[in-house]
């Protein structure tokens, strides 16, 4: 006898929910994730918006510079060394090493080369001032050789030398009844003046050579700066003269000019 299981209807499987396509679902997060990350980047600056603010400010101020100054500079008066493009040329360039016989060539009578200068061993290109520098110019006479002696004392003929031996005296005081031309008055204050002891003038001598020093580094560092470019002139160093050790000692020593003689300062007393 047959059981009542043998005909019963198997029972009828759930319906499944109805799913979203696999494409359509994966679209959906996505947007949700865009929206979710605008949301959090909607309040700030990205790098792109800060490069693009500097940028605009950076172009005003160079802008409002450049009118200014009529034209003469686009960073307020400010030339620091890499705003220069001869600057940038000179790294690119290899330095230029001449010794003083081949740096006279360079004095601006041939054309096809650059004009150079020297001062205490380092060598500028004044080309860019071939009316001031070249045959003809009211300094050709520093063209072609280092005369740092005459940058400082002022006698162009005999001093055009790079021997600086000595060239401090010029700074160096002297006594009123020294100077040149001393007038009576100057000559009687000197018979009553409290005389020094020995060790008192060696120390004053001491102290007066430390400045005179000090003055003689100022005074070069000011004409190296004209022609590094750094008081707006287009000059550039490109190198350095080359010499021989022990050049100085085979020179013969000056004697100070008489035009740096009749400059030094007069001691002050009390």
């Amino acid at each position: 006898m047959s059981t009542p299981a043998r005909y019963r209807k198997p029972a009828a499987a759930a319906a499944p929910s109805d799913p979203k396509p696999v494409g359509e679902q994966d679209k959906a997060e996505l947007k949700a994730a865009v929206k979710q990350q605008a949301a959090a980047t909607s309040n700030r600056l990205s790098v792109l918006d800060v490069l693009r603010i500097l940028g605009g400010i950076l172009l005003l101020s160079s802008g409002l510079s450049y009118l200014s100054t009529n034209g003469t500079s686009m960073t307020w008066g400010y030339d620091p060394w890499w705003t220069r493009a001869r600057e940038w040329k000179t790294l690119l360039q290899r330095e230029v090493h001449l010794t003083d016989a081949e740096l006279l060539a360079y004095d601006g009578s041939d054309p096809s080369k650059p004009i150079y200068l020297a001062i205490n061993g380092t060598i500028y290109d004044v080309s860019i001032s071939p009316s001031t520098y070249g045959p003809g110019g009211s300094y050709h006479f520093f063209a072609g050789k280092d005369a740092a002696r005459a940058f400082l004392t002022g006698c162009f003929a005999e001093d055009s030398v790079p021997d600086l031996r000595g060239v401090e005296q010029m700074y160096m005081p002297i006594d009123p009844e020294e100077k040149e031309g001393a007038s009576p008055e100057d000559v009687e204050k000197a018979k009553s003046r409290k005389k020094l002891t020995s060790a008192e003038r060696k120390n004053r001598h001491a102290q007066e050579l430390r400045s005179a020093r000090k003055q003689v580094v100022a005074g070069l560092e000011n004409w190296h700066q004209l022609f590094r470019g750094d008081k707006g002139k287009a000059y550039r160093k490109v190198g350095e003269v080359k010499r021989e050790e022990g050049w100085l000692e085979k020179t013969p020593k000056r004697e100070l000019c008489k035009q740096a003689e009749k400059s030094r300062p007069v001691r002050k007393y009390d």
